[in-house]
């Protein structure tokens, strides 16, 4: 039965199988298929709700999270919203540490959804004492009867996406998936699919997207964590200052890496070409198509899945508003601008 002709429960009964939708005129040009995992359809609006859900039903079933309880989390926007979400609906608080670098659209979200935000500074050490990091461990400790969730470092990040999502591409492809293209941040996502595509089929590639200023490229080729990689970037949800537990570098074939402006203009031209407003990283992901294309790693036969993570709407004050992209230094009037609106007085 599909499943909007069936009433639901819960809100929560819409997290997962997300529609998988093939891109034409944004991919004409590139050898193979190209289908985009759309988790703009969970109920939150990003492929976070996934986790959000998983580990919160795991913490109630452990006994660890409780009637009354607070949930905290560092976040740079969309988890912190699925939390805050799922909190709203089973009764909880939620209390939540995000990085000045987060829209502030993200930021609006989620004090919406009823949640307690913290705003910290995007540029500083992941140890200092005021990063989203340290800060959401502070409000722990502080916080009576809280929870932290701590996707960076929890392993049922990547149990999440392993029980669902991997196994949603495996079936809508039928089995037929050659490359699985994700964006790594967290690394739940692409560490959980990968593992559980693998399994079924151990030639499937897992291509990772990182960014410029990130560790994770320069980690998983050397093993060496090189703070003179880390520098100030823009885009949000992609890449880190820091090795997160919830990679599993094992499972990743390849990492790209893409600017914060090629990811940005690769997001309006998905609008131009497919119709979708797609968030920031799934500018990412697309710009890292097509460098991995120019590198030959597809061909005719190629059946590339890219997971699409959120939504365009949480970043309206920032790549599709022009006046930030000319205050960041990204501004290109080659590429196609929004249009400007016209007041009839």
């Amino acid at each position: 039965m599909i499943r909007n002709q069936q009433i639901t429960n819960s809100l929560l009964d819409l997290i997962g199988e997300t529609p998988l939708v093939q891109l034409h005129r944004i991919t004409e040009e590139l050898p193979g298929r190209y289908y985009a995992k759309i988790e703009a359809f969970n109920p939150g609006q990003s492929v976070k709700d996934r986790i959000a859900l998983y580990i919160i039903e795991n913490a109630e079933k452990e006994g660890i999270l409780k009637a009354g309880n607070t949930i905290i989390e560092t976040t740079s926007g969309n988890t912190g919203f699925s939390l805050a979400m799922i909190a709203m609906l089973k009764g909880y608080t939620c209390k939540l540490a995000i990085s000045d670098k987060s829209s502030k659209d993200k930021v609006d979200a989620l004090r919406a959804m009823g949640a307690e935000v913290y705003v910290c500074p995007a540029n500083v050490a992941a140890n200092h004492s005021k990063s989203y990091y340290e800060v959401a461990k502070r409000i722990h400790r502080e916080t009576p009867n809280s929870v932290y969730i701590n996707q960076y470092f929890n392993e049922l990040n990547i149990e999440a996406h392993y029980a669902t999502t991997g196994p949603e591409i495996w079936q809508q492809t039928e089995g037929k998936i050659t490359h699985l293209v994700a964006a790594s941040g967290t690394g739940g996502t692409i560490s959980g699919v990968g593992k559980y595509l693998k399994e079924q089929n151990p030639k499937v590639k897992i291509l990772g997207v990182d960014a410029f200023g990130s560790v994770l490229k320069k980690y998983h080729e050397t093993e060496e964590f090189d703070e003179n990689e880390i520098y100030p970037y823009k885009i949000e949800g992609l890449g880190k200052n820091l090795i997160p537990t919830a990679t599993d570098f094992s499972v990743i074939d390849f990492y790209e890496k893409v600017t914060d402006k090629d990811a940005a203009y690769k997001a309006r031209e998905i609008v131009a070409k497919e119709g979708f407003f797609p968030g920031y990283t799934c500018g990412a992901v697309m710009q890292a198509i097509e460098q991995y294309a120019q590198k030959k790693i597809f061909d005719t036969e190629s059946l590339v899945v890219l997971i699409f993570p959120d939504h365009g709407s949480r970043y309206m004050n920032k790549i599709y508003s022009d006046e930030w992209m000319r205050e960041q230094g990204l501004y290109d009037s080659k590429f196609a601008q929004t249009p400007k609106v016209k007041y009839i007085k």
